[in-house]
């Protein structure tokens, strides 16, 4: 399923960026660099040699002090090049699967200091990052184009899915049939679609300006999901419980796809099993009925209790409800019929 998220220090490595203009300039030189994106006094500690310049920021710059053996250390914002030619002493006792010396560094600095670190290889024209305790090696533009492209489809992919489980729940509702399994397949394409979506954002968002288009898809992919989520979990979650589809976010990806963990992570009561029939309050088909105020909403499920209720109330029997008059009823009733109706004929 996972096409693989990139970091969120990415960004500052995106096309188009002065940081990134300086690293290809080096890639096309052929010279190698290791760069430091920011600067803390664990970093000083580890630091010797070289020479303090604090200069502004550009790429010629960087690109002519990369000619220097040592690293280039950056100011934090990455406006301006605090030092160059500097060797960094990284504790020797700290992990790390690389084998170049100039990589072995940079695992280490960034895993010692917490400063993300940026290596140019000489040898393999590539541009790695280390952030935290791991690397990624920068895609080139065409290769980031082609992940959001992947990713976008498998979004595609997955929303028509989800919007067909969300079809198969209504009519499970209407039938009054639903049951624990039922909304656990529904979370976990919620839960898949969010975690193709995070993808898909980290592609984006290293693509620089390049990406307006691509997120300008995404949004129109996505936008919706939180709000329908909600709803679903208002159906099935008592009022003052935290909303349980957060909690599929701890599955793994192998783990997302057993459908009898994904119920347990839910939060329900353990006695429940996954053929436990489930009772929605209404909120969802409620939404969907044109003009209806939230708090109208609201009022009609604290009335009638459920979908069910809902469904049984006469025009007469809303219009006991504060704030539903006469016209509002008609419409409730015309709605949940319809709802009905196309649920049937499906």
């Amino acid at each position: 399923m996972s096409i693989g998220r990139l970091p969120d220090e990415i960004a500052q490595l995106a096309p188009g960026t002065p940081l990134r203009d300086g690293l290809d300039r080096i890639v096309s030189g052929h010279t190698g660099a290791l760069v430091v994106l920011g600067t803390n006094p664990e970093l000083e500690a580890i630091s010797t040699g070289g020479f303090a310049i604090d200069v502004p920021f550009n790429a010629t710059r960087m690109r002519e002090l990369a000619k220097m053996d040592g690293a280039i250390v950056l100011s934090t914002d990455l406006t301006r090049i605090v030092a160059a030619a500097v060797h960094l002493s990284p504790a020797a006792d700290i992990p790390t699967t690389e084998t170049g010396t100039r990589h072995r560094t940079a695992e280490r600095v960034a895993k010692q200091v917490g400063v993300p670190v940026v290596t140019v290889s000489a040898s393999m024209d590539t541009i790695s990052l280390f952030a935290g305790a791991g690397r990624q090696i920068v895609p080139r533009p065409d290769q980031l184009l082609d992940r959001v492209g992947q990713a976008l489809s498998a979004i595609q992919g997955n929303r028509t899915r989800l919007n067909a489980s969300l079809e198969r729940l209504t009519g499970l509702e209407v039938h009054d049939s639903v049951t624990l399994r039922d909304l656990a397949h529904v979370a976990q394409r919620f839960e898949l679609t969010n975690r193709l979506a995070d993808e898909a954002t980290s592609y984006i968002t290293a693509m620089g300006g390049d990406g307006r288009l691509a997120a300008l898809q995404l949004r129109d992919l996505v936008d919706d999901l939180t709000p329908v989520s909600s709803l679903v979990q208002r159906d099935y979650v008592a009022e003052q419980e935290a909303m349980p589809f957060a909690r599929l976010a701890r599955l793994d990806d192998q783990e997302l796809f057993d459908i009898v963990l994904v119920a347990r992570s839910l939060g329900f009561a353990p006695e429940l099993h996954l053929d436990s029939p489930m009772r929605p309050r209404g909120y969802r088909q409620l939404a969907s009925i044109p003009r209806l105020p939230a708090r109208v909403r609201g009022e009609l499920v604290e009335r009638f209790g459920d979908l069910n209720g809902l469904f049984a109330a006469s025009t007469a029997e809303l219009t006991t409800v504060e704030g539903v008059t006469a016209d509002i009823a008609r419409q409730v009733r015309d709605g949940l019929t319809h709802i009905s109706e196309k649920a049937l004929a499906g």
